[in-house]
């Protein structure tokens, strides 16, 4: 398999244009045929990638782990606190260093006004592709792997109904990474996308106005509701997931009374009964089960979130034999 885009980092699915996008896609379908009929796909026999992680993880690091294994390279996972990232090393001495070493660099950093730029400070100075594994803007592997599985479900994306909605959930405070990345990805491919969530959980004004920039330039819509309600009423999907008030509150602080006061935004049967009868249920995982949304629905028929993980690893080999090639 040619890396058709060898040494291209892989930092916002923004910096892709719809074209690379699709071959992205059109790769991971193919490996996902091919690992579903024992076919060996070893494009990357021998190569390396190094995977830090300032977070933890366990959709993201398997699948680039196994992922890589699967294209016949390996995966060598660092714990930041374990590397000299901790007593200070800097960004570009890292990158510098670890991409003379193999053959990509791949980073979790959701620091809030940090994640993004040490990416990008990484992508300065490394000589391999740097893939973004989430920071505090963007979650690209995600919002690949929540496009491709909506195609797979719905067979097209045009005028297909998708509402992102704020849930309410204790477990830590979460980035706004993934909301901002399907706001920005899915009017690219002219989905009819609703935002939802109680004020105080505001995304990025730079973020909506390019979300819609996006729908005019691809004949998608956006809009914005703070009715839960609302937002579920026809809905063809629906993702209700936390994300935290980082825009309007930079506390570190998990439960606040502002969390507290929403208490009522969780994905009930009675919300999903209000979507299309045929709605899909989809989540980035890990959900908070039973305060983001009940195991009913998340264990139910309009559940496809596990469909929604598989193919994060499907996404992510695409991603790294497209990117990583011979020096």
């Amino acid at each position: 398999m040619e890396p058709l885009f060898k040494g291209k980092h892989f930092i916002t699915l923004e910096e892709w244009t719809k074209e690379e996008i699709d071959k992205l896609l059109e790769v991971s379908k193919d490996l996902k045929h091919k690992f579903l009929n024992n076919v060996e796909t070893d494009y990357l026999k021998n190569k390396t990638a190094f995977l830090m992680f300032f977070e933890q993880s366990t959709r993201t690091r398997n699948s680039m782990e196994s992922g890589l294994a699967q294209l016949g390279g390996h995966a060598t996972f660092l714990d930041t606190s374990m590397m000299q990232i901790s007593h200070g090393e800097s960004a570009k001495d890292t990158a510098t260093i670890l991409s003379s070493y193999g053959h990509g660099i791949a980073c979790r950093n959701c620091f809030w006004q940090v994640g993004n730029k040490y990416l990008r400070e990484m992508a300065a100075h490394s000589s391999v592709p740097i893939m973004n594994l989430q920071d505090d803007l963007y979650h690209p592997m995600q919002g690949l792997a929540d496009l491709m599985t909506i195609q797979e479900v719905f067979g097209e994306t045009k005028r297909v109904k998708v509402s992102i909605i704020w849930a309410y959930a204790t477990s830590h405070k979460k980035p706004i990474s993934v909301p901002l990345t399907q706001i920005l990805l899915f009017p690219r491919y002219a989905m009819d996308v609703t935002l939802a969530y109680p004020k105080g959980y505001e995304l990025p004004d730079w973020a909506v106005a390019k979300a819609k920039k996006n729908a005019e330039e691809n004949g998608g819509t956006f809009r914005i509701t703070h009715d839960m309600e609302e937002a579920f009423k026809g809905a063809d999907v629906v993702i209700p997931k936390n994300w935290g008030s980082w825009v309007t509150n930079q506390s570190t602080a998990v439960v606040d009374d502002l969390l507290e006061s929403y208490k009522g935004w969780k994905c009930t049967e009675e919300m999903i009964a209000l979507a299309s009868p045929n709605v899909k249920y989809m989540h980035a995982l890990p959900a908070d089960r039973g305060n983001e949304v009940v195991d009913s629905v998340i264990d139910g028929p309009h559940s496809i979130v596990y469909q929604e993980a598989e193919n994060r690893l499907h996404t992510a080999k695409a991603v790294m034999a497209m990117t990583m090639g011979n020096k």
